[in-house]
């Protein structure tokens, strides 16, 4: 199949709508954007005539001929995680889909100074599938909370060397001690006062009572959902600093925190 033919005296045609020749020189092919169908093997053919140097005697075409293989790699379509938990146990499935060659994976975990490394030692299978001229990578790992650890960030890395593409899937696991134990300090005639959440989402009028927490949709939201939370402090003045965060993480000020 012809990509591609140039006579700089007469034609410079583009038999492939995404070929052209380089603005660089007259010899080099450019295709843009490729596609998967361009890989194969390419031939450049060139063609002089000569007679040499002899006017009188008809011209004799030359040729030459120069071959190589383009491959064409692909980065990872999609990637997506899931997991299942049994009490501090975990198993975590991380599935890369489409690419070419296969994609690598990595798991990390950050920890809540926010350092990352990668976690060693981990029970996993992996299974590489094809999908048609493309390829599906799958790993599934067995991983087992420690007795200390509050909230636990692990990301399913997905490299894909060929292409240079890295794509992080992260997942955060809370423990149930914390999940309902978010607390907010306001300050109060410059001296510190704490406050829980917990004490007052049940309406009791007691000393929590001067912070109001209210949810939207409500205190209870499905997983992979939005959840955004409202916080006031009613006959407080001046008006206060609002301080969101979870266990030793500091999170975002502000009257409202978006989840």
């Amino acid at each position: 199949e012809r990509v591609y033919y140039y006579d700089p005296t007469s034609v410079d045609a583009a038999l492939m709508k995404r070929a052209r020749r380089s603005n660089r020189d007259n010899t080099s092919l450019e295709i843009y954007p490729t596609q998967l169908s361009d890989e194969g093997e390419y031939k450049c053919r060139i063609v002089v005539w000569d007679n040499t140097g002899n006017s009188t005697e008809p011209s004799v075409p030359i040729s030459k001929e120069a071959r190589m293989m383009l491959k064409v790699n692909v980065p990872p379509e999609k990637v997506e995680i899931t997991h299942l938990t049994s009490g501090r146990n975990l198993s975590l499935r991380c599935k890369s889909e489409g690419a070419k060659p296969p994609a690598d994976i990595l798991w990390t975990k950050t920890s809540p100074d926010g350092v990352e490394t990668e976690i060693p030692d981990l029970a996993k299978t992996r299974e590489i599938e094809p999908a048609g001229e493309l390829y599906d990578t799958a790993e599934q790992i067995f991983y087992q909370l420690e007795e200390n650890e509050m909230i636990a960030k692990i990301s399913c890395v997905v490299r894909h060397h060929n292409t240079n593409t890295t794509i992080y899937k992260n997942i955060t696991f809370v423990s149930p001690a914390i999940q309902n134990a978010l607390k907010v300090t306001i300050q109060r005639f410059a001296e510190p006062v704490l406050y829980s959440s917990i004490e007052n989402q049940d309406g009791r009028d007691n000393k929590a009572g001067l912070v109001k927490i209210s949810a939207d949709p409500g205190f209870k939201v499905p997983y992979n959902t939005s959840v955004t939370l409202k916080a006031a402090a009613p006959g407080v003045f001046p008006e206060p600093r609002y301080l969101w965060w979870v266990g030793d993480q500091t999170g975002i000020a502000g009257r409202e925190l978006h989840i």
